[in-house]
């Protein structure tokens, strides 16, 4: 099985933004036209508050900025740290995390985590490695029923 055997059936899920000023920037987003959700969702586990506007009917944007009181332990504070606000990774959702994560380890590709995580919106996700992507990072996420 080559890659692009293992990538079918991928739904561009969401494009995610690191952002130092969440309502700044959910604003600067809004004057575009888009429209948020009003509810904004904390990930403890990944130290960040997420807000979600949808582009079309499968694709949104997230907002993600860094939360909580150790938040500087977390991946977005160190990347905007790092690299400044901007694209922090795309998300495409699979049918079934385990098994693509498992193709995709056959080929060679490396995933941030040993097993998958709950992410925002309650879904199955893990990441894969922006070395094994071209320098992105790519979230796989699965809805979980």
């Amino acid at each position: 099985m080559t890659i692009h055997d293992a990538l079918k059936n991928l739904v561009l899920d969401h494009i995610a933004v690191a952002v130092d000023d969440l309502d700044k920037s959910v604003l600067f987003y809004q004057n575009l036209g888009l429209v948020f959700e009003d509810e904004r969702e904390v990930v403890e586990e990944q130290k960040v508050i997420t807000a979600f506007s949808p582009i079309d009917h499968n694709t949104h944007l997230e907002l993600l900025t860094p939360y909580g009181i150790k938040k500087e332990d977390g991946a977005i504070f160190q990347y905007l740290q790092k690299k400044g606000p901007g694209i922090h990774h795309l998300c495409f959702t699979v049918l079934n995390l385990e098994q693509k994560c498992f193709e995709l380890k056959a080929l060679g590709v490396q995933f941030l985590y040993s097993q998958a995580k709950i992410g925002a919106k309650k879904r199955l996700v893990n990441f894969i490695h922006p070395k094994s992507a071209g320098g992105v990072l790519i979230e796989l996420s699965q809805k979980i029923e």
